[in-house]
């Protein structure tokens, strides 16, 4: 009756014929098939997509969970998810991953860096005994 939302949800657009200076922040969702030139961030406190169309430019610093490229980044990218890199991705800048899928084609000059997950341990400590 009532669907939960899938989180490869798109909920916005940036059309092809939109150009956008300054930096762009979203929740959920994101497709861009035009140009940014500014940081697209995703709030970190919740699950996000990015799609990044063949014919979107970004020059900025790019920040979501899932990220799918096709499109043309020139700046740092940071997935704290899964980044794709589709056919005719290229991204000119770090990239910084949890998780990495590459399709034959895509071309990234910069450093790839694999994100460790960091696991903090708890401190245990015991009772001092009188």
């Amino acid at each position: 009756m009532f669907s939960r939302k899938n989180k490869n949800t798109i909920d916005s657009l940036i059309g092809i014929s939109t150009s956008i200076e300054g930096n762009v922040y979203f929740k959920g969702g994101l497709r861009i098939d035009g140009h940014i030139k500014g940081n697209v961030i995703a709030e970190a406190s919740v699950s996000s997509m990015l799609v990044i169309s063949e014919q979107a430019r970004i020059d900025g610093e790019v920040r979501a969970g899932h990220v799918v490229v096709n499109g043309e980044i020139n700046g740092p990218v940071y997935s704290s998810e899964l980044i794709e890199l589709q056919t005719k991705a290229r991204i000119s800048g770090d990239v910084h991953y949890k998780a990495l899928e590459m399709m034959n084609g895509a071309l990234v000059t910069g450093k790839l860096t694999h994100e460790q997950l960091v696991v903090v341990e708890p401190v245990l400590k015991l009772a001092a005994s009188n």
